[in-house]
């Protein structure tokens, strides 16, 4: 299912074979996030996580890292895995419930049919990615208050935030990406993205040893508008293809990612 990612890429080849073994790659997963944990004291004690769920391989790894941390953490916090099913077509509503069951993981499902409101509002063939982010955004907001987490844990990694960088740069004019770490207008909500050490590949190796866990959906960029993902697409490429080029620009690139960090995302050394 692993294959069947949440978002069609353009360079599929990152889904690529395992490597190395799975206990040396998780080792190094768990050292970058525990890093970057560390880095912007992201979790503290006490704290009662909420992780956020698409099913792709991103959010999956997130989670499984963070189970993995959480029993040899020298603190105690909580984890909750939330997905809200926005109900796109095609999206196999099953197997992630089933899945955290299997695992015994506490987790809530909150459906809001996001998905009819965006197509609604957006007109055929223009894209769908902002208006269906700040839907959900809201809901999730809405449910770390129902649940009474205290931080907020999405999936994105470093190419993430690096092609955040380069969209922004491309489209908006502004030098800004997704920080680490975000405080929400309204200071009630703490967003951290624990992965911003880790690289995509990484994840995507990560992924294809547990290819049972995912969630398929092939009709994703149908639900987030085509234009959209072309957008997002051509910038990866054109990111990429430097990174190919230039080997070790992701990290460089990856320090302006959020210059008001004490630690200007200093990368640690991959072993």
């Amino acid at each position: 299912m692993f294959q069947e990612l949440a978002v069609h890429r353009v360079m599929p080849a990152r889904m690529s074979k395992p490597k190395g073994t799975l206990k040396s790659l998780q080792t190094r997963l768990c050292r970058l996030v525990g890093q970057a944990i560390g880095d912007f004291s992201m979790i503290e004690h006490g704290d009662r996580v909420m992780v956020c769920l698409s099913g792709g391989k991103d959010s999956y790894g997130l989670l499984d890292i963070l189970l993995a941390l959480q029993k040899k953490a020298p603190i105690d916090f909580e984890l909750i895995a939330v997905n809200v099913d926005q109900k796109q077509p095609g999206f196999p509503v099953q197997i992630l419930p089933e899945y955290l069951t299997k695992l015994g993981v506490p987790f809530h499902i909150e459906e809001q049919d996001t998905y009819s409101v965006v197509k609604e509002l957006i007109p055929e063939g223009k894209t769908m990615c902002s208006l269906c982010s700040r839907l959900r955004r809201g809901v999730l907001y809405r449910l770390a208050n129902e649940l009474g987490v205290t931080k907020i844990a999405l999936g994105h990694h470093r190419d993430d935030l690096v092609e955040t960088l380069f969209l922004n740069m491309f489209l908006k004019g502004n030098f800004a990406s997704m920080p680490p770490k975000l405080l929400s207008q309204d200071g009630q909500h703490v967003v951290i993205r624990p992965l911003a050490y880790v690289e995509e590949s990484d994840l995507a190796s990560y992924a294809s040893f547990n290819l049972e866990t995912a969630v398929g959906r092939k009709k994703a960029v149908q639900a987030i508008g085509v234009h959209g993902e072309i957008q997002k697409g051509v910038v990866t490429l054109v990111v990429m293809s430097h990174f190919w080029i230039l080997p070790g620009a992701s990290r460089g690139c990856a320090d302006f990612c959020d210059p008001t960090a004490v630690s200007r995302f200093n990368m640690p050394p991959k072993n």
